[in-house]
């Protein structure tokens, strides 16, 4: 077992205490390019207990809701068991009642875990930020590789893809150009936010892929792509989100770290904490 998220005391870690539930999934056998998403909990969590746990926009300190770390699921025999895994992971995770995030590991992950929270929500909606579409039906001989990662979900789903920049030819058949929002086009229309919320139903999945940030900014994961999002678009947008829309999980997956080099360990750190900020932040 870790020790506890962000150096927090004990009685905001055990988990009769904690509304927030976090699991390390450091699968990271289909990634094609960079590797070194196993290794991207451990880094995340020496920030994590770096990082000062106030968050000024929000004016809250979210750790006192609880967050309790779970076993890591440990898998990785193959593409399929892990995602046997990682279903079963996030059907247990729903039966606690607890909010449940999940930390990668590759993209590959969030294929057992959007099932499972289909399985649980009607109408589930999945919001993917990401620089990548992944909606190959199949990639190196199988169907739970990372360039897969939202294929399952485009059929079964209502998918929104948000920051994308790169795909292959192959996935032109796929894709719903009218809930994909181009990095792009992105930086020249402010009405991309609302729009894509509108599109959304009340219950949302959040997958984020750290390769939607540009990479200079987040150069610590696998296919880093040019012309990415910058830090506070990303906030102001996913602030909307979780205001307007009921978040009933998220993942955060594909950071490798480079050694030598902390500040995306960091980012990331700070980005898991804003989103639990968002999700329990009091309105008047």
């Amino acid at each position: 077992m870790k020790n506890n998220y962000a150096g927090i005391e004990d009685k905001y870690a055990k988990f009769e205490n904690a509304k927030i539930l976090l699991q390390s999934i450091p699968y990271d056998g289909t990634s094609s390019w960079g590797k070194g998403a196993d290794k991207g909990f451990e880094a995340f969590m020496h920030a994590s207990e770096n990082m000062e746990i106030y968050d000024i926009e929000t004016d809250s300190e979210v750790y006192k809701e609880g967050v309790h770390i779970l076993p890591e699921v440990s898998e990785d025999s193959s593409p399929e068991a892990v995602y046997e895994a990682c279903l079963k992971a996030g059907k247990e995770a729903l039966k606690t009642g607890k909010f449940p995030t999940f930390f990668g590991g590759e993209h590959s992950i969030s294929i057992g875990l959007i099932e499972a929270f289909r399985e649980k929500y009607n109408d589930l909606t999945v919001l993917q930020l990401d620089a990548h579409t992944d909606l190959r039906k199949s990639y190196m001989g199988s169907e739970y590789n990372h360039a897969c990662a939202l294929h399952k979900a485009s059929k079964t789903t209502n998918l929104i893809q948000v920051g994308i920049r790169s795909m292959d030819v192959s996935e032109k058949q796929y894709i719903d150009w009218s809930k994909c929002f181009l990095a792009e086009e992105m930086d020249s229309e402010e009405d991309w936010m609302d729009a894509s919320i509108a599109m959304m139903g009340d219950k949302v999945y959040l997958t984020l892929d750290l390769d939607v940030f540009d990479p200079s900014i987040m150069p610590s994961t696998g296919t880093p792509e040019p012309g990415g999002m910058d830090w506070y678009t990303v906030m102001r947008y996913l602030r909307k989100v979780f205001e307007q829309k009921e978040v009933v999980g998220f993942d955060i997956v594909e950071l490798a770290p480079i050694e030598g080099l902390s500040a995306p360990e960091f980012l990331v750190a700070k980005l898991y904490y804003k989103l639990l900020s968002y999700k329990f932040q009091k309105h008047d």
